[in-house]
């Protein structure tokens, strides 16, 4: 009797085994592979298989966005309607060879060069009104109002393309029914679309990842603020914030949802974004950098960002400053965040009063008096010293002071105003004691920039 059930047992056992085996080889995970079955018009099908084939890097980036978790394909960002001015003539000649997967006319559809904020503000509507107000948007009106380069075409077309518009964007134009080589490729925050809106989501979400963490990086901001003019980067990285990211990064939550990436749970110490655009505590999430700013440092006389003049803000500085306060709340106690505003205030108003306003009068005098010429920027000695005065060392110890960075808020800042300073007012006096003009450079470098301002910004302004 013992051994039947033994034996009753074991057929049992094996049979189960059997059952679970059979189940799991039916059931067992397979290799990972992106499927493109999941309700895409067939169109969007031609676009993926094609690309997976030809241009495997941005397929292989599109499959690892949350766009392809979501089922958003290549034609939610690019298909354009018929008479857009951006469509691409080149694209459509795919769909008639033979030797292309899927190139066949039944899958034609219309494809847009560029994708712009007015694409995206289909499913991101929010976020594009927003960036739209900001300074980003609007820099190129900004660098024409404020940059004496572009008004006195004192570089060359090119040297602006592939330096100032790389960052701030040009005016995109079409040429043969392509974009024109001398407006594309830029993916500027300013850039003027050929659909009227302005700037490029990709400036900081770069296709086709198009990554949040990407955003929340301070390398991401440093691709344009940097160097001797803007040193924002090298700012962030000397200071205390900087050296804890530096630190700790490995262990920040990059990935954490849109509007809830929180300090002190996702990570230790900000960011560039964490400060002008993530939200924290009661302060909301904003893509308009213009927020939060209580003084417009980029200025060569600090001001009000609604008192800036190339681009007034409308906002109320004391509202911004209680925002960007909350902000430094999350980690510091308020004697710190009020101490630190005391502080920041006062290299304001000494750059102000103590150099700029002082080089600001000489230099208008030397223009009164007939001993600078106006006709150009840059070619006469002392205009360079005021402006680097203002552009580069003022606006480093202005930045370097806001961002609690000791070395550019000294040795880089105000030390060389000092320097810049004394040179320029030296040079100055010599010339009103002597009466002498100053010495103008007759053979100024590749000064042969178009002056015009662009129409397609100015002329909806007037």
């Amino acid at each position: 009797m013992r051994t039947r059930t033994i034996g009753i047992a074991i057929g049992i056992a094996t049979a189960l085994l059997a059952t679970a085996t059979a189940f799991a080889a039916q059931n067992f995970p397979k290799a990972r592979e992106f499927r493109i079955e999941r309700g895409m018009p067939e169109q969007a099908i031609a676009c993926i298989e094609c690309h997976k084939q030809q241009t495997a890097g941005i397929f292989a980036d599109w499959t690892m966005s949350r766009h392809a978790s979501a089922n958003i394909t290549c034609l939610d960002c690019h298909q354009a309607q018929p008479g857009d001015l951006d469509i691409s003539r080149d694209h459509e000649q795919y769909y008639s060879r033979g030797d292309m997967p899927y190139g066949e006319k039944r899958y034609f559809i219309p494809i847009a060069s560029a994708v712009t904020p007015k694409d995206c503000s289909r499913c991101h509507p929010d976020e594009v009104k927003q960036y739209a107000k900001s300074k980003h948007a609007n820099t190129i009106e900004i660098m024409w109002k404020l940059d004496p380069w572009l008004n006195g075409g004192m570089n060359s077309d090119n040297e602006r393309k592939t330096g100032c518009y790389y960052c701030h964007g040009t005016v995109l134009k079409v040429t043969d029914g392509k974009l024109d080589s001398s407006t594309w490729p830029n993916v500027g925050v300013g850039r003027v679309n050929l659909d009227g809106s302005l700037g490029s989501c990709t400036s900081c979400h770069t296709r086709h990842r198009f990554s949040v963490m990407e955003a929340r990086k301070p390398e991401t901001c440093g691709q344009c603020h940097l160097g001797p003019d803007h040193p924002q980067i090298e700012i962030y990285n000397e200071s205390k914030h900087g050296d804890i990211y530096q630190a700790f990064k490995q262990e920040y939550n990059w990935n954490s949802a849109p509007g809830a990436w929180t300090p002190g749970i996702d990570y230790r110490a900000p960011t560039c974004a964490s400060c002008h655009m993530s939200g924290s505590g009661s302060v909301l999430t904003t893509h308009d950098v213009t927020e939060r700013i209580s003084w417009e440092t980029q200025a060569p006389l600090t001001v009000r960002p609604q008192d800036f003049k190339p681009f007034p803000a409308q906002t109320d500085w004391k509202v911004e400053r209680d925002k960007m306060k909350k902000i430094c709340l999350q980690c510091h106690g308020k004697a710190w965040v009020e101490d630190f505003y005391v502080d920041f205030d006062t290299a304001v108003h000494e750059y102000n009063e103590v150099y700029f306003k002082p080089a600001k009068k000489m230099l208008d005098d030397l223009y009164a008096k007939g001993l600078l010429d106006k006709t150009k920027f840059f070619d006469e000695a002392l205009e360079v010293e005021f402006y680097e005065l203002w552009h580069h060392e003022g606006r480093r110890a202005r930045m370097g002071a806001m961002m609690m960075a000791p070395d550019y808020a000294w040795w880089h800042g105000f030390y060389e105003c000092k320097h810049r300073f004394n040179r320029f007012m030296e040079e100055a006096r010599h010339l009103v004691d002597t009466n002498t003009k100053a010495y103008r450079y007759p053979d100024f470098p590749n000064a042969t920039g178009d002056t015009t301002r662009p129409p397609e910004i100015f002329n909806k302004k007037q």
